[in-house]
């Protein structure tokens, strides 16, 4: 499983390359967009778990784009501009942005920065960053996934629908819900698509596939992620 891809929004190629780099060391997948609309486009086509934003790009003010990058993703958004003044950081922020870092930046700081973006992205979405369940571990935070000490491999597909429910552990979860979490662009969602899903899944995660003890169906609703009873 590829790490959490990363939206790149700048214009200026040593910013973007320097950027790159520091990701890349960091785990995660940097793609990458030069200007408001490439930015949007990017958005809708990659569905990035993260947005490294410079408010000075040349078709259209930083400032504007952050609403319209919420109406599209909800995921984290930190602004890394050479506006230092407050009011365009409270600007920021007030219109969506999760954080703000002012160039020059810290490789170090833009990495910290970003995992306290992801986990604090996770947790308002009322979730433990870690669901414990039959020895497998779910780092939501770090999107890893961690069997018996070692760590298990998922596709893209695989990991949203993990996710989707390990958000709500304990609780069922619609078949539709998982299926506008895992294929969002995809006009036609089927749930025959999503068993294929799951039964990979179970292959990979369950300590036996034949009798699933994690991921259990709700015949003709959804699936459930069962964690661990907590012993008192």
């Amino acid at each position: 499983m590829s790490g959490q891809r990363i939206l790149v929004v700048d214009d200026d190629l040593h910013i973007r390359r320097l950027l790159q780099g520091t990701l890349v060391r960091g785990g995660y997948q940097p793609i990458e967009a030069t200007t408001a609309a490439e930015a949007i486009e990017q958005v809708k086509a990659s569905a990035p778990d993260a947005i490294l934003l410079d408010l000075g790009l040349p078709d259209r003010d930083g400032l504007e784009i952050v609403p319209l990058l919420r109406q599209h993703s909800q995921a984290p958004i930190l602004v890394v501009s050479a506006r230092d003044a407050t009011d365009q950081k409270v600007a920021a922020l007030d219109l969506g942005a999760s954080d703000y870092v002012t160039k020059p930046f810290d490789s170090e700081e833009i990495l910290a920065r970003l995992r306290a973006s992801l986990r604090d992205h996770v947790a308002a979405q009322g979730a433990s960053p870690i669901v414990q369940t039959h020895g497998l571990s779910i780092d939501l935070a770090n999107r890893t996934i961690v069997r018996n000490g070692e760590e298990v491999h998922l596709t893209r597909k695989e990991y949203e629908v993990l996710r989707t429910l390990a958000l709500t552990p304990g609780r069922v979860v619609t078949h539709q819900r998982i299926l506008e979490a895992a294929w969002p662009f995809d006009h036609d969602r089927r749930v025959d698509y999503l068993r294929i899903v799951v039964r990979n899944l179970r292959h990979k995660i369950e300590p036996d596939p034949a009798r699933p003890a994690i991921i259990m169906n709700e015949l003709g609703v959804g699936y459930r992620l069962m964690p661990d009873v907590e012993r008192r």
